[in-house]
Order: C-alpha cells, then sequence, then structure tokens
C-alpha cells in the first residue's frame, strides 16, 4: 500500500520535480516507509511507500530490464508468485522479490491487456518510453483510488485529491454536482465535488498517448461484472462447496505479507467469517481489532468480543467518545478530501490508529452486504415492489393519496410510522422514489427546492440528482432480475464509496487494508449466485450464513444487522447542539448563496425536535459547510491536533 502521483507535461516541457515533491509530502502519511521519484521528461512520477512485501527490494518508481518501462503503483497483486514463474519462463528477468515487478514485466508481453491477468487490488501509472504512452489502470471494483486532472498543458494523477491540490490544481467547487451530493452524499460518476478533477472509475484504464500528441487521455471500461441469471441451477451443496473454496483461496492470498497482518472485527457476520478463516490460516495467534461507544445501545462490542473468544485471538478496542468524535471531523474531512458520508468514518480512523500501534495490514470484511443482499433494503425493495404492484391494482388512487397523508401526518407511535415511511404504502411507484429517497437520500430531489437559493435552482436547472446512478440499474434491464440489478449497482456506487473510505481512513493512520470479499472470483461467484441463494426468509446472506454454520457462533450468525451504528442523534440533540448550530448559523454557509437560510433555521428546529431524517440533514450540511471551510476557503488544519477549534471547543 502506498501513495502515488505524477505530472506529465503535453508540450515536453521541464521536470516536475518541485510539483512532485510537493504531492509527495501532502501524501506522507500514505507511505513514511520511504520516498522517491523518476524524472523522465515529459514525465515525472513521485512515490511514497508503505513496506508490506519485499521490505528490501521493493522500491519505486519501478522499471524493466533496460529501463523503458516505469511504473508507479498503489495496492497487492495476489497471484504475483504464479505470474512470475510464467514470465519467467518466457524470459523476464527480475531484479526483485516485488509484486509490482511483475506488472512491468507483464504489461512488457502482453501490452494494456496485462489488466486481465491480474487477481488484486490495484492503481498504477506506467511510462512506455519507446511507445511514449502513459498507460493508468483502476482496480476491477475500485478498491485502490486514482484521481487525475488536465491543466495548463499538464496531465496530473494522485492517489488523493489533496495531492492535486499541492500541485496547483485549483480548488473550486463543483456545483453542477451539487443535486447528486445533497441526494447521496457522494457522486457515482467520475466527477467529484471538484471542479476539473475526475477519478478512474472502476474497472477501467486509461491512456494518454504523446506520441499522437493527445491532450486529452483516452479512457476505456476492461471489466464489467456479469449478472445474468444462470441457464440451470446447481444444487446448494455445489453452490456451497464452489463458495468455501473460492473464500479460502482468497482469504488466503489475502495474508500475503512480510508484515504483521490483523483484523477489524466488528461483530457481524462478514468480518466474522474473515476472522475465523483467517485463524485456521495462522499458526500464531491472530489480532483483532474493534471500536465501539459507550452508549450501549450503538456499540458492538460484546458481538465482537464473542467472536475474538471463539477463535481465540488477542483482542484490541477501543472507545470512541462523543468530543474525540466531533474535534476529529475537520481532520477525517481533510482525509477523505470530500464531506464525510458517514459517521461510521471518523470510528473507522481510530481502530485503524489503534491498528497501527501492533500490525500493518488488516483484512476487513468490506463487500458482503453487496454481494449477498444483506441489506434490509433488498428485501424491502423486493417487497415493496410486488406488494405495491397489488396494492395500487386494488385501492384506488384517492384512497391511496389519502394513506400517504394519514402516514406523513405520524399517525400511531413514531415506530410504526418510520416503518410505513419505508412501504410501498408511502411511497409512489417510481423506482428512484421507491430505493434512491426510501434508502439513501438525505435531500430528496423533489424536496430540493425548498433547501437551495432561487439563483441556485436556475442554474443547476435540468441536473438530475439520479441520472448517474440510474445509468448502472437501467445497463441490465434485459434479462436481468431485480435483485440483481440493485446489487450491481450497488457495487458500482455506493459500494465505491465506502470502499474510498476505507482506504483514505486506514491510510490516514499509515496502515493497509485489504478485502477478501471482494477478490475478483468471489464477486464474479456472487454475481451468478440465483436470488433464493442470498435472500430466503426474509433474511439475507443465505449461503454465507450456510457456510460459516457450525463456524461462527449462533448468535453472530442470526443476529440482526446493525450498520455499524453512531450515537449521532443524541450527541447532535444533547451536548453538542449548539456546536451544530453556530457552524451552520455564523453566516458562512448563508454567503455562499447555496442554501437558503430560513431551510437551515428549519431543518435545526426539526432536528432539535427529535426528527431522524432531519439530524441526517444537518449532518450532510455541517460536513460540506466544514469541508468548504478547508479546501475552498484554503482554512488550515493543524493535523498534529486531534483537537480543532471548530467544534467542541
Amino acid at each position: 500500500m502506498c501513495g502515488i502521483c505524477g505530472v506529465v507535461s503535453l508540450r515536453d516541457g521541464d521536470s516536475m520535480a518541485r510539483e512532485i515533491d510537493a504531492m509527495s509530502s501532502v501524501l506522507r502519511h500514505r507511505g513514511p516507509d520511504d520516498a522517491r521519484r523518476l524524472d523522465s521528461k515529459p514525465v515525472t512520477f513521485g512515490f511514497r511507500r508503505l513496506s508490506i512485501v519485499d521490505l528490501s527490494g521493493g522500491k519505486q518508481p519501478m522499471t524493466n530490464e533496460d529501463s523503458t518501462v516505469w511504473i508507479v503503483f498503489n495496492g497487492e497483486i495476489y497471484n504475483h508468485s504464479q505470474l512470475r514463474g510464467i514470465l519467467k519462463e518466457r524470459g523476464h528477468r527480475y531484479a526483485s522479490n516485488s509484486d509490482t515487478e511483475t506488472i512491468v514485466h507483464l504489461y512488457e508481453e502482453y501490452g494494456e491487456a496485462c489488466l486481465h491477468h491480474l487477481r488484486g487490488m490495484f492503481a498504477f501509472a506506467i511510462w512506455d518510453s519507446k511507445r511514449r504512452l502513459v498507460f493508468c489502470a483502476r482496480d476491477r471494483v475500485g478498491i485502490k483510488p486514482f484521481y487525475y486532472a488536465v491543466r495548463d498543458e499538464e496531465f496530473v494523477f494522485a492517489s488523493e485529491i489533496k495531492a492535486l491540490i499541492a500541485a496547483g490544481v485549483p480548488a473550486r467547487l463543483n456545483r453542477r454536482a451539487l443535486p447528486e451530493f445533497l441526494a447521496f452524499g457522494y457522486l457515482s460518476s467520475d466527477q467529484t465535488l471538484f471542479e476539473g478533477i475526475r477519478k478512474l472509475m472502476p474497472g477501467h484504464q486509461l491512456l494518454l498517448d504523446l506520441a499522437a500528441r493527445e491532450r486529452h487521455p483516452q479512457v476505456s471500461q476492461y471489466w464489467d461484472l456479469d449478472v445474468t441469471p444462470v441457464a440451470k441451477e446447481r444444487s446448494e451443496a455445489e453452490y456451497l462447496e464452489e463458495f468455501q473454496g473460492l473464500f479460502h483461496e482468497a482469504v488466503s492470498s489475502h495474508l500475503m505479507s512480510d508484515v504483521p497482518v490483523g483484523v477489524f472485527l466488528s461483530g457481524g457476520l462478514d468480518s466474522s467469517a474473515i476472522a475465523v478463516e483467517m485463524a485456521s490460516l495462522r499458526k500464531d495467534r491472530i489480532q483483532t481489532f474493534s471500536v465501539g461507544y459507550s452508549e450501549d445501545a450503538y456499540s458492538e462490542l460484546p458481538y465482537a468480543r464473542i467472536m475474538a473468544n471463539h477463535i481465540g485471538s488477542e483482542h484490541n478496542e477501543v472507545l470512541l467518545g462523543c468530543k474525540d468524535f466531533f474535534n476529529t471531523i475537520p481532520q477525517m474531512i481533510w482525509q477523505e478530501d470530500e464531506p464525510l458520508v458517514w459517521p461510521s468514518s471518523v470510528a473507522l480512523f481510530f481502530v485503524s490508529r489503534l491498528a497501527s500501534e501492533k500490525v500493518k495490514v488488516v483484512l476487513t470484511g468490506e463487500g458482503g452486504d453487496e454481494l449477498f443482499a444483506g441489506y434490509l433494503k433488498y428485501r424491502a425493495m423486493l417487497w415493496n415492489v410486488r406488494g405495491g404492484g397489488v396494492y395500487r391494482s386494488m385501492v384506488p388512487e384517492s384512497v391511496q393519496a389519502l394513506v400517504r397523508t394519514a402516514i406523513s401526518l405520524g399517525v400511531g407511535p413514531d415506530w410504526l410510522t418510520r416503518k410505513l415511511q419505508h412501504s410501498f404504502l408511502f411511497h409512489r411507484d417510481r423506482f428512484e422514489e421507491l430505493y434512491f429517497d426510501n434508502f439513501y437520500c438525505a435531500f430528496p430531489q423533489a424536496r430540493q427546492d425548498q433547501l437551495l437559493t432561487s439563483d441556485l435552482i436556475q442554474e443547476l436547472r435540468g441536473t438530475d440528482s439520479y441520472e448517474s446512478s440510474l445509468k448502472f440499474f437501467d445497463a441490465k434491464q434485459n434479462g436481468h432480475n431485480l435483485l440483481n440489478r440493485l446489487l450491481y449497482l450497488d457495487i458500482k456506487t455506493y459500494l465505491v464509496e465506502l470502499l474510498m473510505k476505507q482506504d483514505q481512513m486506514s491510510m490516514g493512520a499509515s496502515i493497509e487494508s485489504r478485502v477478501p470479499f471482494l477478490d475478483h472470483k468471489v464477486v464474479e461467484f456472487a454475481a451468478q449466485l440465483p436470488e433464493k441463494f442470498k435472500i430466503r426468509r426474509c433474511s439475507g446472506k443465505y449461503l454465507l450464513r450456510r457456510a460459516m454454520k457450525d463456524r461462527v457462533p449462533n448468535e453472530i450468525i442470526h443476529r440482526t444487522k446493525k450498520g455499524f451504528p453512531t450515537p449521532i442523534q443524541p450527541w447532535l440533540r444533547g451536548p453538542l447542539f449548539q456546536d451544530l448550530a453556530d457552524v451552520l448559523t455564523d453566516g458562512r454557509l448563508a454567503e455562499r448563496e447555496i442554501v437558503r437560510p430560513e431551510a437551515v433555521a428549519t431543518l435545526i428546529d426539526a432536528h432539535k425536535r427529535g426528527s431522524a431524517r432531519a439530524t441526517e440533514r444537518c449532518w450532510r450540511l455541517l460536513n460540506f459547510e466544514l469541508w468548504n471551510r478547508l479546501f475552498i476557503d484554503g482554512e488550515s488544519l493543524n493535523l498534529q491536533q486531534q483537537e480543532s477549534s471548530v467544534l467542541c471547543a
């Protein structure tokens, strides 16, 4: 795991050593063990190393035998040993034991088609001086990040956006992205919240042909996920055997390391499955790491302890308090480069920092929910579509309208109202409303006019909050069932944001996180799995639960998913209410002329009165405002301090 950066002059200019050094300095947390640079006009590469494999060798930028092909690479190639043998037989000579060098020789052998041979997580840039070609790529599901921009006759790339800004790329708000950001908290296209800065999408490659004097990179997709239902189902025993073999192989390969490896243990099924598999593969006692809160209703630590005791791990915990949490938000926004979507980002940083005291690599359970339909929203969506069709065919529209009004007014106890508001009784028969508005959106598109200023509404007229996400859902219309389309959509959008969060938070503590569930062979297997092996009897992850039967305690196998909850609501309504209100109403947010002050005041009041949806919206605006102060306004942030004067002063 490392940090990479580079500047390519599109006019064959001078070395960009000064810019690279500035970028490398900003990326120091990604690789505190070593820093190096390649000057090969018109290309300048920078590299920060976190030493994991081949500690004495493996230095980057790395080259081939005659120094005509150079690479900077972030990630791990888990099948590099197998590929090494093949490449040696074909005459390639190795100078190190690093997986990085395998990519170089693989590129020499297959060109851009080398990507189809790689099994792992990666983001890299190759300079082929003979062809005068820059070749960049990102792994299939987006575990590793890659950002880039074209400005002033230069192509600039890096592992993090802040490094591009350090190279002189201007930090300007991408105003056209605001509707999607306000809805989801993230952008599902190649856009970012910074104007002119893009991300290379998962499963995509980028070519910049300097010999042809190209001024703009050519981006194309090299991999996609096939979610077509299988023509002929196999037996449960056959699926179970195949999954167990693939899962064992994935976890085993992800233990590749010359430094200590641990596992993040949340107490849920996914991380517990990783932990029990890892424990079976290691002779020594494994290290497990968990984070929780003093508020018992929000803490999953008891389940993590059950699992740690079950496998006999050396268990480590950190408790996160209110002040620690909120004082760290500005630093976390700086770390992620964009506003925090989920409060769990902060907890992830704290458990990463705890782990860094003992290990350099951690395995995590990320991806299990998106592969095996673990989230409640999938089951709810299937029920809403199927039950809603019957309901609408039998109940007159006038009666349906009365039911929606009654639910919106809060008829009955609060818990019942919340459940009804997620059902077809409350939502109309539109996918965007049933799925996006129901389970994702802080500010649904239909309600954004109540928040935004009239001038901004006019400026953004015609911009669709859901357009980018819908492209993924619509791409699998013909011959694909609804569940597979939902999972495909989330793997392409929601999961990518989760992976960015995991990468940035773990790298903020200078450790490498690995995700065995997202080995592409496991992903492809799950995509072809019939629905009944994902959802059965109103429960998700059926096949995974079967695979872990007798290996994981029943308390964890059958527990209800909590989704890493954070006591954000009681904290923001209690001791931190005034801090929140001060940030949102001190005038600076209003000066941006993006949101209407009276709409913000209404939200704060609703939040104070106990509206969970209002709390979520206040959280979105709080992070957006702090992000503006840090990146757009350029306020300094002392990253050596754990406390900030912005909140909890």
